[in-house]
């Protein structure tokens, strides 16, 4: 049952973050963010927020960086559209995932072509 809630929970908290971050937040150092995944522990006490940027390496490093100082803000927003006591605490982490995948098909790529 804390499961499914924390499932909900994650999936509600995506969908408002990204609101919040594309239309509320005014700090131009985030850039272009995706916000790829939440993961909620079962107690409900921390979010992983998993983002993605657009742009080189010091694009995202800035981008996280602007993250982290919009937390309160981000948190207190976020507590305004969720019904619960006490909002999860947020935690960014860059969403590799992606560049894992493209690192993969290269390498069966080359596997392929020799």
């Amino acid at each position: 049952m804390a499961v499914m809630k924390a499932e909900r929970l994650a999936q509600t908290i995506l969908k408002e973050l990204s609101h919040i971050i594309q239309f509320e937040l005014k700090d131009n150092k985030v850039g272009f963010v995706t916000i790829t995944d939440v993961r909620v522990t079962n107690d409900l006490s921390q979010a992983k927020v998993y983002v993605n940027f657009l742009g080189s390496e010091d694009r995202e490093s800035a981008g996280l960086k602007a993250l982290e100082r919009s937390k309160g803000f981000l948190r207190s927003e976020l507590a305004k559209k969720l019904t619960m006591r006490k909002v999860p605490e947020l935690i960014f982490v860059i969403d590799d995932s992606l560049a894992k995948g493209n690192r993969i098909e290269e390498l069966l790529k080359e596997i392929k072509d020799k």
